[in-house]
Order: C-alpha cells, then structure tokens, then sequence
C-alpha cells in the first residue's frame, strides 16, 4: 500500500469493486529482499480506506471463505467494496479445513475464530492471537507453554483486525446514538467472552495493527510485531531479529502472567536463558 496506496484510494472512491491478493505479505517472508520489499505496514495503511475489506489469512480453507463472501457481497448483495488479502510466499502445511459451520465462516469473515482450545485448562493459562505466516510461531509457543511451563492457552486465528475494529466501532456509533436501546455488541467481545487471561498477539506486520482491537479485549493485550525496517537475512533470524518468532511469544506470555502476579518473575529469566534469547539484544526500532 505504500506504493499503489493513490492508486488503491481512487479504485474506491470511484465505487471499484475487485480483489486485490498481496503475494509477497510480511516483513519477514521476504527474506532476501531487505527493507525495500519487506512490507509490515500495509495492513496499517489499509485499515484508513473506507470500502476496503483487509484480509491477512493464514490457510487455504480462510482464504476460500474469504473469497465467497467476498463474490456474494459485491456481486449478489451489490455492494461497492473491495478486498485486499495478504498472500504469503512462505511454505509451510495447511490443515485441513474445520467443518464448514455457519460460526466457523463468520468467524473468518467477521475476523477471528478458536483455532485450536487448551483442551485441559491449567492454573496458568493465556490467550494466543496469530495471522498468517505467524500462526505458524503461535501454535509452537502454545506447544512450548504447555510442554515445558505447565501454562495452557487458546489459540485464535485473527484473519482482520481491520473487520473486527470496524465491527466495534460501528457498535459503539450506534450504542451511542440509541442510549434507550439493548446495547450491540461487537464481535470481538463475544468472539472472546469467556477466555480469561492476558492476550498475546503476534503479527508479521507493526504492533498498531493487533492493537487496533485491544481497548475490547476482555483483560490486557501484548502486541508482538516487526516494527522497524526490513533487513536481509533467513527468515529465522528476521523473526528472531524482530521478536516474534515462537519463543519471544513464549516470553511474552510467561511475563504478562508475571506482571499479573500468577508467574514468579525469577522463572521468567530462567525461560529467557533457556530458549536462547539475547535480553540485551538490539531493539529493532533502532537498526
């Protein structure tokens, strides 16, 4: 969006209706390319354009609901809209599709749905945020949490922030201007009703898109993404160099539920040291 960002604006205020698929999405996935190609803010830039429907799924059975809904909104519903899904380069299995329910398809239209629960509940327990390439580090920091920490946590797949804002602050809009009526609720609340614990969300792109939906998160949210500019490297290293790869998620969580009093802060050091992290590593704002 840096680049067509004019030319996207205009598409929509001229009522165009279409989709637009970004192939090469993410900071880190483009790891050859440095910072001219390594993208972590379109999502940032979409979420400003008025009849845009900004997407980043993380599998193939996500991007087919998408685009459905997508076809019924502006072919049959005749809506003046169009969508724009970020498409990853990097490889890595698709599961296969849940069965195909009516919640599941509002979900990832709407914006996020459970992936995957804690199945048994611990004492310690968190709540995972992933998108795209990143579900692929949420699902091993909610492996390692469980395996090595004794903390359980439930795993959502965030297809839009954009959506889930939007939802939210059309709720809000309509709350306020019918004070006499039975409130609306955004999706987001009701989506996350019931899962206690602080949240953790990582992203392929800058912090300021998770945090679009943190004010209706039922307790605090931490925010991992690539804010910064891009670099040339493995993907590995990029994601270790912009924290968020499984075990910076890892991190985030046990010291959220220190902060909260629930995690001996003592153990967090150890966890930091035992997944090889560098705590006096450079911030990479500041590359």
């Amino acid at each position: 969006f840096q680049r067509i960002g004019d030319l996207a604006w205009s598409f929509g205020d001229s009522r165009g209706r279409g989709f637009l698929l970004g192939a090469t999405a993410g900071r880190t996935t483009l790891n050859g390319e440095g910072l001219q190609h390594e993208d972590g803010h379109s999502h940032v830039l979409a979420s400003t354009f008025p009849s845009l429907r900004a997407y980043d799924p993380a599998f193939a059975y996500e991007i087919a609901v998408i685009v459905k809904h997508g076809l019924e909104s502006m072919l049959e519903r005749d809506e003046d809209c169009f969508y724009y899904l970020t498409l990853q380069n990097d490889n890595y299995p698709m599961p296969a599709s849940p069965k195909r329910t009516k919640a599941l398809e509002e979900g990832i239209v709407k914006g996020m749905y459970l992936f995957q629960g804690s199945g048994e509940r611990n004492i310690l327990h968190v709540n995972l945020l992933g998108s795209a390439v990143m579900m692929q580090a949420a699902m091993r920091a909610q492996e390692i949490l469980a395996e090595r920490y004794q903390v359980s946590s439930d795993l959502f797949s965030v297809t839009s922030y954009q959506q889930l804002r939007n939802d939210a602050l059309a709720c809000e809009r309509w709350n306020r201007l019918h004070p006499t009526k039975k409130r609306r609720v955004p999706y987001v609340e009701k989506a996350t009703e019931g899962h206690e614990g602080p949240w953790i969300a990582v992203s392929d792109y800058m912090k300021s898109v998770p945090e679009m939906i943190g004010r209706w998160l039922p307790d605090r949210l931490v925010p991992l993404g690539t804010d910064g500019f891009g670099m040339s490297d493995t993907r590995e290293a990029l994601r270790r160099h912009f924290e968020v790869d499984a075990e910076f998620v890892v991190i985030a969580a046990l010291s959220a539920l220190a902060e909260e009093g629930a995690f001996d802060p003592k153990e967090v050091g150890k966890a930091i040291a035992e997944l090889g992290i560098d705590p006096d590593k450079i911030d990479p704002m500041d590359v």
